[in-house]
């Protein structure tokens, strides 16, 4: 899963997915998709003003982008619960709902199941903890500089 869609062997997943009543992937996540890159740009914009301007708004908005990994987890926790509590009646095999592993390897029926993060989550997770840092520095400097 990435910001603005999917890679790797979708086609074969909904296939797989299809036998047990379960949607495709493209149905969830569609506000998700669409606003992702809009999203990355609008963090950006909330970083560039942090460095710029000195404004307590700033600092607090800083703190979007310190979220972002633990925002995204649940995201997609939430549609992982979603699809695997949502399985229609047109599946040729009919398995009780279930919720699929976040982080690890997991089973679903007969199919084992991994999910693991790639490099786009520890770029999240990289980020999120530079800003931590970057707030905690200007605050320090703030105070520095007024008790100057």
């Amino acid at each position: 899963f990435h910001f603005d869609g999917f890679s790797g062997e979708v086609h074969e997943m909904n296939t797989i997915n299809h036998y047990i009543g379960m949607d495709p992937m493209w149905i969830g996540g569609v506000l998700e998709r669409e606003i992702g890159i809009y999203a990355l740009l609008g963090l950006t914009l909330i970083m560039v003003y942090f460095i710029a301007y000195n404004h307590k708004i700033f600092s607090l908005l800083m703190f979007i982008p310190v979220s972002m990994p633990l925002l995204f987890i649940a995201d997609y926790s939430y549609w992982l619960y979603w699809f695997g509590h949502n399985l229609h009646d047109w599946g040729a095999f009919k398995i009780k709902p279930f919720m699929p592993t976040v982080f690890g390897d997991g089973k679903v029926a007969q199919f084992t199941t991994h999910s693991y993060p790639t490099i786009g989550f520890y770029l999240l997770v990289a980020i999120s903890l530079f800003s931590l840092l970057a707030i905690l520095a200007k605050s320090k400097a703030l105070k520095e500089s007024t008790q100057s």
